[in-house]
């Protein structure tokens, strides 16, 4: 296979500095909506565990479509939608720049009667949720409860069980990718096509197409805050569908001004660096490196996924590796990621 000059000049770098910080990893970028790097180094997988990557590929893209259809404001609040709902103030938009005080995690898994159905499940997990307690910070803090809170939103906007909304999201933003969730832990392609995340100690086995957060994997392999698989092409499909919304091209899915409101800062830097569902950089050590603008919005996942999109670069990047195959408390990947951005990124610049 030729290379270009980025992809060579990555490639040589990525080889020395994966060494004792994750198996291998995938990496795709786009510039000006064209892809100029594509690259596999070391041990490489046609398929990864996304994790934290459905936060924005499923779910949030599905809350903003259901804003963009009249179906909330910013102004509405979670018991407005779900009644039983615990807490009386908490608003949508918290829920999506973890700013509502609800618990970043909670070890669900451990309760969970496994053999019930994963439907069973989520009204289990719905009760647990009304039970934890409430911690304003007045910073915002990542919450898994935040976003398991925001699938039961989408079940009652849309009146369809979680599954069924992930179904038509993907119909409607990814109707060419293979991305999906696997029901009930069961893999949809050969075992060999998987990334193998860690050598869990709750499960007693190295996670292979099964989903590595224990939550997830206890709820019956979906929920809206992990749990889909996919390739570096849905995830790219994800990223550039994403360009699209904001530059206007996808009107017809969801309108710029609704694409372009979502993308934008919705809390104070001295709360936190969000949009309404996505990352933006923080001044320090910021996961896409020092070179993306203070408009680029982002996701990472915690098996070593992640997209940054710079809209005033017009310069996306996709990187999936399964770092969690060293152990979880491997951090080295935590800084190779900025460093392969700003590789990307000097590199375009050394071109143009």
């Amino acid at each position: 296979m030729r290379h270009n000059s980025i992809e060579r000049a990555l490639i040589e770098k990525l080889q020395t500095a994966i060494q004792d910080v994750t198996p291998g990893v995938v990496v795709r970028a786009y510039h000006h909506g064209r892809m100029i790097c594509d690259v596999q180094v070391g041990q490489t997988y046609p398929i990864y565990d996304l994790a934290s990557l459905t936060k924005v590929i499923f779910t949030q893209q599905s809350i903003m479509r259901a804003y963009d259809q009249g179906l909330w404001n910013l102004e509405t609040k979670v018991k407005d939608i779900l009644p039983d709902f615990a807490f009386d103030q908490i608003k949508i938009t918290e829920l999506l720049t973890h700013t509502s005080g609800l618990e970043w995690w909670r070890p669900f898994y451990k309760d969970i009667r496994l053999n019930d159905t994963w439907q069973t499940k989520r009204l289990w997990l719905f009760r647990e949720i009304n039970k934890t307690e409430l911690k304003q910070t007045g910073k915002a803090v990542y919450s898994d409860l935040g976003f398991m809170t925001l699938g039961f939103l989408l079940e009652a906007f849309y009146k369809k069980d979680l599954l069924q909304v992930w179904q038509d999201a993907k119909n409607d933003f990814y109707p060419t990718t293979s991305m999906d969730f696997h029901i009930d832990n069961v893999p949809l392609n050969d075992i060999s096509q998987y990334a193998p995340t860690e050598e869990c100690p709750f499960r007693h086995k190295v996670m292979r197409g099964e989903v590595h957060d224990e939550n997830t994997w206890a709820l019956g392999g979906i929920s809206s805050h992990a749990g889909l698989f996919g390739s570096v092409d849905d995830v790219a499909a994800f990223g550039l569908n994403l360009r699209s919304q904001l530059h206007g091209i996808a009107r017809y899915k969801i309108k710029q001004k609704t694409a372009q409101l979502f993308a934008a800062r919705a809390i104070d830097q001295e709360v936190g660096d969000w949009a309404m569902g996505y990352m933006m950089p923080s001044i320090e050590n910021a996961s896409c490196g020092p070179h993306f603008s203070i408009h680029s919005i982002g996701h990472t996942g915690f098996t070593g996924t992640s997209f940054w999109y710079d809209p005033r670069q017009d310069l996306l990047v996709v990187a999936l590796s399964n770092r969690v195959n060293y152990g979880r408390e491997n951090r080295a990947y935590v800084q190779l990621r900025p460093q392969i951005h700003s590789w990307i990124y000097e590199a375009i610049k050394r071109t143009i």
